[in-house]
């Protein structure tokens, strides 16, 4: 874990290069890849000198999590963005939109109904990305493949998101270029610009396939010690 804003410096300047050393040698198509800093189960202790080296975009799984950890590093650092990156349940959709700058779990109807709600409520209007279910596991949250298009079209048409991109997680132990690559062609079959994927082990052939947002973690906060299971999103 960084304990200073030099020693994560030298983290987000790693993670940096070797993205970009990715993006030249594959000749991914986006001209430059974000960095979403992943600092779920993290306290803003840990998070702090990574604001201090010039981080400010960072993705959390649970929203009384960042409830608890945003709102004072807000207050320092206003020009945070913050990326609910995990799966979102109805009933904390209103606070999701007060949270968060950027949605990436849309998955199902009922849900991308209820934002729209809570977005017109609070009058803001949020990018979101598709959350696909890349591998079809059935543990695993996310819109079927099969059904990824005709979703992204009723979320724009019927629910009035703004849908700017796609999000995956491919399956543990398996190589992920495959999936990388297939949700790269969702993505240009639904008329996306963004694609969010990629982890800290994975990263570079997300690159490779076209990501134009990595979600890494523990190459930069290092490894979770414990799960912040006691929190429910």
């Amino acid at each position: 874990m960084a304990e200073s804003a030099a020693s994560a410096q030298t983290a987000l300047d790693d993670i940096a290069n070797r993205m970009e050393k990715a993006r030249r040698r594959f000749g991914a198509p986006p001209e430059s890849v974000q960095l979403v800093a992943v600092s779920k189960t993290f306290p803003a202790v840990a998070i702090e000198p990574f604001l201090q080296a010039g981080q400010r975009v960072f993705g959390e799984n649970r929203v009384q999590e960042a409830k608890v950890k945003w709102p004072a590093l807000r207050a320092a650092y206003p020009d945070i963005e913050l990326h609910l990156i995990g799966p979102l349940q109805t009933n904390k959709a209103r606070e999701a939109v007060a949270l968060f700058d950027v949605i990436e779990s849309v998955d199902r109807d009922r849900l991308a109904s209820i934002l729209a709600q809570e977005m017109q409520r609070a009058g803001k209007s949020l990018p979101c990305f598709v959350q696909v279910n890349i591998g079809g596991e059935e543990q695993k949250a996310g819109i079927p493949v099969a059904e990824t298009l005709d979703f992204v079209r009723r979320c724009r048409d019927l629910h009035g998101l703004e849908i700017v991109g796609l999000m995956c997680i491919p399956p543990d132990g398996q190589p992920p270029g495959p999936y990388f690559a297939h949700l790269a062609r969702l993505g240009r079959a639904a008329a996306v610009e963004q694609l969010s994927m990629g982890m800290s082990g994975d990263f570079e052939t997300a690159i490779a396939m076209g990501a134009t947002h990595v979600r890494v973690g523990s190459a930069l906060f290092g490894q979770r010690a414990v799960e912040a299971s006691a929190i429910r999103a």
